[in-house]
C-alpha cells in the first residue's frame, strides 16, 4: 500500500516536471545533458522504494536472521554445556568407580583380617582343647597306672603273705602282715632302680 503511494507520488512529480517543461516551451535538448531535477526525482524515488522494501522485507528478514542466529548460538551453548556435563559425569563415574574399588578392597581386607583372627582363635581354642584332653588323658593314665600298681601290690602282698604263711607255718595277723609287706615292697621299689642301673 505504501509502495503504491510512493509510486503515485513519484509519478505525480514526474508528470508535474513534464508539464512544467512543456509550458516553458523549451526545445528538447540535443546531445547528452544531465537534468538535475530528474536525477533528484529518481534518487528520491529509489530511496522511497528502498525504504519501503526494507520495511516490508528487510526488517522481518533481519529479525528472522537474528532469531536464527540466537537459536544457533543457544544450540552451540547447549552443546557445549552437554559436553561439559558429559565430561563431568564421566569424571564422577570414574571417581565413584574408584571409590567403589577402594571400599571393596577395604571390605576384602577387613574380611581377610576377620578370617585370620577367627582362624587364629580357632587354632588357639583347638590347641587349648588338645592340651586339656592330653592333660586329662595323662591324669587318667596316671590314675589307672596308680590303681593298677595298687592292685598288683595288693595281689603281690596277698601272695607273699600266703607264701610266707606256708613257709613259716603259722598265721600272722593282718596288721603285722600288711606292715611287713609294705616295708618289703618299699625296699624293693627303692632298690629296684639302683639294681637296674648296676646291672
Amino acid at each position: 500500500m505504501i509502495l503504491f503511494a510512493a509510486a503515485n507520488v513519484a509519478g505525480g512529480i514526474a508528470r508535474g516536471v513534464v508539464q512544467l517543461g512543456a509550458e516553458e516551451g523549451a526545445a528538447p535538448p540535443s546531445g547528452l545533458q544531465i537534468n538535475l531535477f530528474w536525477v533528484i526525482v529518481s534518487s528520491l524515488n529509489f530511496i522511497v522504494f528502498a525504504v519501503v522494501l526494507y520495511w516490508l522485507f528487510g526488517a522481518p528478514l533481519s529479525r528472522m536472521l537474528a532469531e536464527r542466529r540466537a537459536r544457533v548460538q543457544q544450540g552451540l551453548e547447549d552443546a557445549e554445556q552437554a559436553r561439559h556435563d558429559r565430561e563431568s559425569a564421566e569424571s564422577e563415574r570414574l571417581a565413584a568407580l574408584q571409590e567403589a574399588r577402594r571400599e571393596a578392597n577395604d571390605i576384602l581386607t577387613r574380611a581377610q583380617k576377620v578370617a585370620d583372627d577367627n582362624r587364629e582363635r580357632d587354632i588357639a581354642a583347638t590347641r587349648d582343647e588338645l592340651e586339656r584332653i592330653r592333660a586329662r588323658a595323662s591324669a587318667d593314665l596316671e590314675a589307672e597306672k596308680q590303681r593298677a600298681i595298687s592292685d598288683v601290690r595288693a595281689e603281690v602282698a596277698d601272695l607273699a603273705l600266703r607264701a610266707a604263711g606256708r613257709v613259716v607255718g603259722e598265721t600272722m595277723n593282718d596288721d603285722r602282715q600288711r606292715r611287713l609287706v609294705d616295708e618289703f615292697l618299699r625296699e624293693a621299689a627303692d632298690s629296684g632302680p639302683s639294681r637296674a642301673g648296676g646291672a
